[in-house]
């Protein structure tokens, strides 16, 4: 799901960076987010980067960010992401 209008304020090492929601994804039972920041350079020759999120909310119906931090399960979700993309740059082309 895209989710194109959606932007999320994350506050990493002191600093606040917008980013704006790619997509919301489930991967074995979890939901998991990817947020592109605003400030990615267009012109830089590096790949921008993502960030990818597992997503619960909290007991008040809030939205809870909360690091992967198990390689094997942040590997399996960054497959997820890809095979997205993929279809994403397909969808463009038809």
């Amino acid at each position: 799901m895209l989710e194109q209008d959606m932007h999320v304020t994350l506050t990493m090492d002191e600093e606040e960076v917008e980013c704006i929601v790619l997509n919301t994804f489930q991967v074995a039972d979890k939901t998991y987010i990817s947020l592109l920041p605003l400030e990615a350079d267009d012109d830089d020759e590096e790949e921008t980067e993502v960030y990818l999120f597992r997503l619960t909310t909290t007991e008040s119906g809030e939205p809870d960010l909360q690091l992967i931090e198990d390689e094997a399960e942040y590997e399996l979700v960054e497959d997820a992401f890809d095979e997205w993309l993929d279809t994403q740059e397909f969808e463009e082309f038809e």
